[in-house]
């Protein structure tokens, strides 16, 4: 027996009438907001994986995952999932987090001496929390600064909320430290808020307490949000301290972010968090319109929620052996790429990224594709992350073994001897 179908008959017989809808053949046109929207780490991965597809060996040096250079999460957390995942905590979550890994979190919150903590919650990864609390406060045409170079998540997300990005300079000359006075001079009525990555991502800089007070301060003096992105502040090299800008004055408003991913060694569980703190009154109706996206989007991973507790309050020596061995790592990059005539590379103080600088005529994206085609070492575009104007660089990370790095070096040297 035929099925009669679903369409008219007229749609059915007639290719004509489909055209009369203006229905063949049409594309789907994507939104305006995410025409600008870009994200430079993931973006090279399409030239590799087109060289790697032809057979050339690639050595990629563009991802800060440590999973699969050989560093490993504590056994506890995986132990913790593994029960909860066994006891069918697999179901939805509240929508802020679990409590217990609130608790733990409030926990690292006063270790840290955040102040004034208002709200704390869960997300997947600390990508979304920072997205949340993104749309949850910036409308079009307002803007945010962020720092030059920086993660580029955060330039993405202005860009689909149809925000303007306003990037403040790290001074490379000191270390890559944030220059204040450049921050104070980009403030206007439209500025909603600061972010300051410490450890810094591209550059592995940590910032001074005092670079840190004078931005808390310029914060509060115009009642501007401070995102805290915190996610590096224990991979930290040379006996260097981690100071938590939510320590820093009791009256302003600071949004401290951290997760699992780097300092725990586990970016697939995508688990992440923010605590706001700051006047319970004045964040009220934020709180409420973060509240509201986290609603909407359910929860966030539920069984991996569990691994938090046992992250922050359990045994922590994996990071010692982490720590050195990025250190022997981080040793070995500066060392050569100093070595190499045309490039310059100021030692990072945390995370494992290095930021070297350039002298090349090309421009970095064009230099990052032909190095990539000819050595099949990745790195990532300066440009993708910001850098002064008539300057270049690129980012590595010091995750891959000795060995591999210093093949990455080699192929590096030899590509500019011959440009």
């Amino acid at each position: 027996m035929t099925r009669p179908s679903r369409f008219p008959a007229k749609c059915v017989r007639s290719n004509a009438y489909v055209e009369d809808l203006n229905l063949a053949g049409k594309p789907i046109a994507p939104a305006r907001r995410v025409r600008d929207v870009k994200y430079a780490v993931r973006d090279v991965v399409v030239l590799a994986q087109q060289l790697a597809d032809q057979g050339q060996r690639m050595l990629y040096l563009n991802i800060g995952d440590p999973n699969p250079c050989g560093f490993r999460p504590p056994e506890a957390m995986l132990d913790a999932v593994k029960v909860a995942m066994d006891a069918n905590h697999n179901g939805y979550a509240p929508s802020d987090g679990i409590d217990a890994a609130i608790a733990a979190i409030a926990r690292e919150a006063e270790r840290k001496g955040v102040r004034s903590p208002v709200h704390t919650w869960i997300g997947n990864g600390a990508s979304e929390v920072i997205d949340m609390a993104l749309t949850a406060l910036v409308n079009p045409g307002e803007n945010v600064l962020t720092p030059s170079p920086g993660y580029p998540l955060y330039t993405a997300l202005l860009a689909k909320l149809e925000a303007q990005n306003r990037p403040y300079h790290l001074d490379e000359d000191r270390g890559w430290l944030p220059d204040v006075d450049d921050i104070a001079r980009q403030i206007d009525e439209k500025t909603r808020a600061i972010v300051v990555i410490n450890p810094n991502n591209p550059t592995g800089s940590v910032a001074s307490e005092s670079a840190l007070r004078a931005i808390v301060d310029l914060a509060a003096e115009h009642d501007l949000v401070v995102f805290a992105d915190e996610i590096y502040d224990r991979l930290l090299f040379d006996g260097k301290e981690h100071v938590a800008l939510g320590s820093l004055r009791d009256d302003a408003t600071v949004l401290t972010l951290g997760g699992l991913s780097k300092n725990w060694v586990v970016p697939g569980f995508r688990i992440g968090w923010g605590v706001l703190g700051g006047d319970a009154d004045r964040l009220a109706d934020y709180v409420e319109a973060i509240q509201q996206l986290g609603r909407a989007r359910l929860s966030a991973n539920h069984p991996e929620q569990h691994a938090i507790a046992p992250a922050l309050d359990g045994d922590q020596s994996h990071l010692a052996a982490m720590i050195d061995e990025l250190s022997a790592r981080r040793d070995l990059a500066v060392d050569r790429l100093n070595a190499i005539s045309g490039i310059s590379c100021v030692a990072p103080q945390g995370a494992f990224y290095a930021f070297p600088r350039i002298e090349v005529e090309a421009d970095d994206q064009i230099w990052c594709q032909d190095l990539m085609r000819e050595t099949g070492v990745v790195v990532v575009p300066g440009s993708g992350f910001g850098q002064r104007e008539g300057t270049q660089h690129f980012r590595i990370v010091l995750l891959p073994d000795r060995d591999q790095l210093s093949d990455a070096f080699d192929g590096i040297e030899a590509f500019m001897r011959r440009t």
